[in-house]
């Protein structure tokens, strides 16, 4: 498998374990609230060798599909969020059986239906009085994206600015990713005392039965992560504090 170079993103193949700061080994049942850490400025996104800030912030970890059920600790993900006055960070850890990716996108990295491959997944509600609007960001463990924002109806591109950084070591079949999103692509005013809500998904797979995973489980008949109902809080720490 070649290096890939893709704007803003860098994914290196390598047989280099994954840095010491991985997800738990067991999966075990995960809480209903996410903490993202203070920042007191900016960080440098580099999914190979994180930034020291984010030890601070504690990992959310699932390994169930969206039923809850069936967990599979080779299908681990581990999510750490962090927030600084200006910018929403995200860092996603994941484990792998296989590996299914498109091989085309847009010059920048963008892929429609990105959803149709493996990727994760962040849905995020800044306004929870508002159920059915909300956010939705996907990576793929080559570096492609898409955002979106989802309201009643329908969706549309959120031409949100994020950038990430991914590392794919395919030796111990392990990739990560780390999102850097605008507050303001988020929220008008963003205020750090107000509880969000959210979710994270997983999908491996290129053709059904494909595996779909779930921080907060769904329980819908068939696979859809749609499902604001079922979203967990995301709360910010209060600066000065990481947790």
């Amino acid at each position: 498998m070649n290096h890939i170079l893709v704007f803003e993103a860098v994914v290196l193949l390598s047989s280099v374990a994954m840095m010491s700061q991985t997800t738990p080994s067991k999966c075990a049942a995960a809480p209903s609230e996410i903490v993202a850490s203070h920042l007191s400025g900016e960080i440098t996104l580099d999914a190979r060798q994180p930034a020291p800030e984010w030890q601070k912030a504690a990992a959310i970890v699932f390994c169930w599909n969206w039923k809850g059920q069936n967990p599979d600790q080779q299908r681990e993900t581990g999510v750490r969020v962090l927030w600084s006055s200006q910018t929403l960070y995200l860092r996603f850890e994941c484990r792998y059986r296989e590996l299914f990716l498109f091989d085309d996108s847009d010059s920048n990295g963008r892929r429609d239906h990105l959803w149709d491959r493996d990727v994760a997944e962040a849905f995020l509600q800044p306004d929870p009085a508002r159920e059915h609007y909300y956010r939705e960001f996907e990576v793929s463990p080559n570096g492609m994206w898409i955002d979106l924002d989802i309201f009643p109806g329908g969706l549309a591109d959120l031409k949100s600015g994020m950038k990430r950084s991914v590392f794919l070591d395919d030796k111990q079949q392990r990739w990560a990713a780390e999102l850097a999103i605008p507050m303001k692509a988020l929220t008008r005013n963003f205020d750090p005392k107000a509880v969000w809500r959210a979710n994270f998904y997983r999908v491996e797979g290129n053709k059904e039965p494909r595996t779909y995973l779930a921080w907060r489980p769904t329980n819908t008949p068939e696979p859809n992560f749609h499902v604001p109902a079922v979203f967990g809080r995301l709360r910010f720490a209060a600066a000065g504090k990481g947790r």
